[in-house]
Formats: structure tokens, C-alpha cells, sequence
């Protein structure tokens, strides 16, 4: 149980020890997560906070893990002040009635986050359940969390949110007309809008990125992606563009996936079109070589 954001490779350990525990007992897996996200509910500042993954794309990640079952709770006011003890009793026993709980290192759970692995252990010995904790999981010597990938892709450090994440980040966009003018430079770009506003987006700059969405194959098309306020141009309002490469086809009103692989560049002010034609040169032929290693 937990909210899973971004169902990350810490997520992933969970999941992969549930299923081989399940097995073992010939059981079912499944997964209680929340939505809206809990921090929405409680936080004193709510809108502030952004997700790795909308509860589509959470339900798209589990259901691709092979687990058998996903709960999602309306995590409300009320649900958020029940206490660790009713929550354990009420909710968790009376309803799924577990041969096996399981939670990652630092889960919290009830009213004021109380609840811990040791109530819960308490609480299984008195109901019939067992309990088992995932350690921290590391890569790098480095504890896998939502928090630190979020962290990373709002530092512009792509690819190590991706080693955390265990797959490219991604993000859905609408394409939308912009002014043209990457046309008249040789470099057409998709003017994207993002209708999710607790999509966390990656930071300001340039980035190698595939697209999918836009072939009636499901492939995936290299390209590069810009987030910024282009100030060689008007520097006006922050734009996400994607130049697809090899790719002129018509697809205003369509909803794309971009998935990010590496940061390449900050955002730059060039003199003039010609030295940022030029640089979109070299940012392609950056782009194309790192995603030839994907």
C-alpha cells in the first residue's frame, strides 16, 4: 500500500517480493494506492505539488508489473483522519482480510502519519497476518525515492532520475499550432500543451527525446525537445517544442508521448537565427548519438 508515485525500481522490488510471496501461498497480489495523491489532501500548500506519474499512468505501470488486483482509494478528509489503529482494523483487515502485508522501509500510514511497520506488526499478531518490510533500496549508494527523482528531473539530471525510475520519463502533450517559425529554419517542432497540471515537467532546457503517438505502427521516432521561453526569438511564454526527426507529417490536435532519455544543453540566447540554426545542427547530432545508445 502506498501512493506510488512513479512506481520507480524501489516500487518495483515490492511488487517482484509480493508476487513471489503470493506464490508461495497461492494468494492474490494486491495493490492499495490513492488518488488524488495524499499530499494534496493534507498538504497546507497543495497545489505546489507535482507527480511522476498521473493516476492513468499509474494504473498503466502497475497493470504492467502482472500484479492481480489494484485498489485505488478516494483519499479524502475523512479517509486521511482515520487513525493508524482504524485504518489497520477497519479498512485494511475487514476488507482485504491479508495472509501478508507489505511496505517499504519508511511507509506511514494513518491520521498524523502514526502508523508504522511496528504497529502494523503489532496489530498482525493480534488479527492474523504477517508482515514483512522492503529495505531501502539502492542504486549508487543511493536510496530510491519519489522524491529524489523528482528532484532530479527539476535539476535537469534526466538520466539519473531514469537509473531511479528503471524507464525514460514521460509525459503526455497536445499539439498545438504554434508561430512556425522553426519551419522556416529547417527545424519544424510540435508545440505541445499540457492538460495535466500536476505533471511534474523536466526543467528548462534542451533534451534527446523518442516520441510516440504519431505512427499508426506504435513506433518510436527520435528528436529533440526544447522547454523554455526561446529567447532568440520573443522570449515571451514558456513553450515545450519537439522536432521530430525525418518526420513531416500533419499532427495538430493529437496527443503525443514524449519519453525523455538525456539533458543535452541549457537554454541559450543566440545572435540571431543563423547561430541558433547552427547549434540546432550540433544539438541534433548530440541528440541522435545519444539515443543510439537506447
Amino acid at each position: 500500500m502506498g501512493a506510488f508515485d512513479g512506481v520507480h525500481k524501489g516500487h518495483q522490488q515490492i511488487i517482484q517480493r509480493m508476487k513471489q510471496l503470493a506464490g508461495e501461498v497461492h494468494g492474490e497480489t494486491i495493490i492499495i494506492t490513492f488518488h488524488p495523491h495524499p499530499r494534496k489532501v493534507i498538504s497546507s500548500v497543495p497545489g505546489e505539488i507535482k507527480q511522476l506519474t498521473n493516476i492513468k499512468e499509474r494504473i498503466h505501470l502497475l497493470e504492467a508489473a502482472g500484479i492481480d488486483h489494484l485498489v485505488i482509494i478516494d483519499f479524502n478528509y475523512n479517509f486521511s483522519n482515520m487513525t493508524a489503529e482504524q485504518y489497520v482494523e477497519d479498512f485494511l483487515y475487514q476488507h482485504f482480510k491479508p495472509n501478508t502485508v507489505i511496505v517499504g522501509y519508511d511507509h506511514h500510514f494513518g491520521k498524523g502519519r502514526n502508523g508504522n511497520i511496528a504497529l502494523l506488526k503489532t496489530m498482525g499478531a493480534r488479527l492474523n497476518f504477517k508482515v514483512e518490510e522492503i529495505n531501502e533500496q539502492l542504486i549508487h549508494q543511493e536510496i530510491i525515492s519519489s522524491t529524489s527523482i523528482r528532484n532530479y528531473i527539476s535539476d535537469q539530471q534526466i538520466k539519473k532520475a531514469n537509473e531511479l525510475l528503471g524507464y525514460p520519463y514521460f509525459f503526455e502533450g497536445f499539439v498545438v499550432r504554434g508561430n512556425q517559425l522553426g519551419r522556416t529554419i529547417g527545424y519544424p517542432t510540435a508545440n505541445l500543451h499540457i492538460n495535466d497540471e500536476e505533471k511534474l515537467i523536466p526543467a528548462n532546457g534542451v533534451y534527446a527525446v523518442k516520441i510516440k503517438g504519431v505512427c499508426s505502427n506504435h513506433q518510436a521516432l527520435n528528436g529533440m525537445m526544447n522547454i523554455g521561453i526561446r529567447p532568440t526569438v520573443d522570449g515571451q511564454k514558456k513553450v515545450i517544442e519537439v522536432n521530430i526527426f525525418d518526420f513531416d507529417q500533419d499532427i495538430y490536435e493529437q496527443y503525443i508521448t514524449v519519453m525523455v532519455y538525456e539533458f543535452i544543453r541549457g537554454e541559450v540566447k543566440f545572435n540571431g537565427l543563423d547561430a541558433l540554426k547552427d547549434q540546432l545542427n550540433k544539438d541534433k547530432i548530440s541528440a541522435t548519438a545519444i539515443l543510439e545508445k537506447y
